[in-house]
């Protein structure tokens, strides 16, 4: 007969989002980007397009916010996610952890939480880091030519 030791579940199973610290929170965080892509929704089916083109702060090779700390600042619109908002993150990828854990379900495998490496998600294809663009090179009121299919963003 051996001792096993009881396995212990990953905290992110074990807590709700109103649970998390704040360094929790921000570690839910896969870091592809999507969020960061201009969305247009559809007023009367409240349908949520994504479009290639991101937000100028958005460092499209990293998958990160250039200036993050000061965001609001220099982009007002800029949505923060916080556990308030969880009512709302039907725009969100349905790949993103915030929206995952709020309905109940698991993180994917190429999850950086889960697989130990911060470029699992781009390994896996699931960041903008390969075809997101900056609004800096586009026209505002052309980002209806730039919707991509749903199957892009999950």
């Amino acid at each position: 007969m051996t001792d096993s030791q009881p396995t212990q579940s990953p905290w992110w199973t074990t807590k709700t989002l109103a649970q998390m610290t704040p360094e929790e929170w921000e570690s839910l965080c896969d870091r592809c980007g999507r969020c960061c892509l201009h969305k247009l929704e559809d007023e009367d089916t409240d349908e949520v397009y994504y479009t290639s083109v991101a937000c100028k702060l958005l460092d499209t090779d990293a998958c990160l916010c250039r200036d993050y700390t000061n965001r609001k600042q220099s982009v007002p619109e800029c949505t923060s996610l916080t556990v308030r908002d969880v009512a709302q993150f039907h725009w969100l990828p349905s790949t993103c952890a915030y929206r995952l854990i709020s309905e109940g379900q698991p993180l994917f495998d190429w999850h950086p939480l889960v697989s130990g490496c911060s470029e699992s998600v781009h390994q896996a294809g699931i960041s903008v880091r390969e075809w997101a663009q900056s609004e800096n090179d586009i026209a505002g009121e052309d980002l209806e030519d730039f919707i991509i299919p749903h199957t892009m963003i999950g």
